[in-house]
């Protein structure tokens, strides 16, 4: 048996619950933003992709306009921070309803770290930072889609393996359902298999790798 599960207007917080509990895991981008008034603002967002490879674009999603948008807006810069396991306290502390006076980097106590490019600073303890320069700001239904172009990234060496990161130093944060969060648990891997080595492929015996 399956039950219907119906996007209702009048219930769209119930459907909201139903989506962030099967579109999963989900990585989460730490914003960190600089209001006009210079202070600056970290939080968490859960919505988060690749927008664009060239340009390389990230994009993340608010529901409702928060401190983060309003100061994108006005500045035009924001910095994603990587949101590794071990400060799973700290990303969710951030995400408390601060006063838009109050500085999350102070009320959390995390250390910023200037940014080579943009106004807004970087997460001193986070491994991984992505300078961003605001492409596109889009209102959708209860939400808003912000797109930033990444002028610059920074990368720990602790967690790299040759030229890239490693998964099992990056130890990634992911927001799950209701109140629960995911790690990288179980990392299997596999490579794509190109069509000329699909069995039967044009009616060949190729066979698989």
């Amino acid at each position: 048996m399956r039950r219907d599960v119906v996007p209702e207007p009048a219930n769209s917080r119930a459907f909201y619950s139903f989506l962030t509990s099967v579109v999963v895991p989900r990585p989460i981008a730490w914003i960190s933003s600089t209001s006009t008034q210079g202070v600056d603002n970290l939080a968490p967002y859960s919505f988060f992709t690749i927008a664009s490879v060239d340009p390389p674009i990230v994009q993340f999603t608010s529901v409702g306009r928060k401190d983060s948008v309003r100061n994108i807006e006005a500045t035009r810069e924001f910095v994603v921070g990587f949101t590794p396991e071990h400060l799973f306290e700290a990303v969710n502390a951030t995400g408390t309803n601060f006063p838009p006076d109050v500085s999350e980097f102070d009320a959390v106590g995390l250390t910023r770290e200037p940014s080579a490019t943009v106004k807004p600073p970087r997460v001193l303890e986070s491994p991984v930072a992505l300078e961003c320069r605001l492409h596109l700001i889009q209102d959708m239904g209860n939400c808003t889609l912000v797109f930033g172009e990444v002028l610059h990234a920074v990368v720990s060496e602790e967690v790299l393996d040759g030229a890239l990161p490693a998964i099992d130093a990056l130890r990634p944060l992911s927001r799950l359902g209701k109140n629960e969060w995911g790690t990288a648990g179980t990392v299997r891997e596999i490579s794509r298999i190109p069509v000329e080595k699909w069995p039967g492929h044009y009616g060949g015996a190729a066979s698989m790798p």
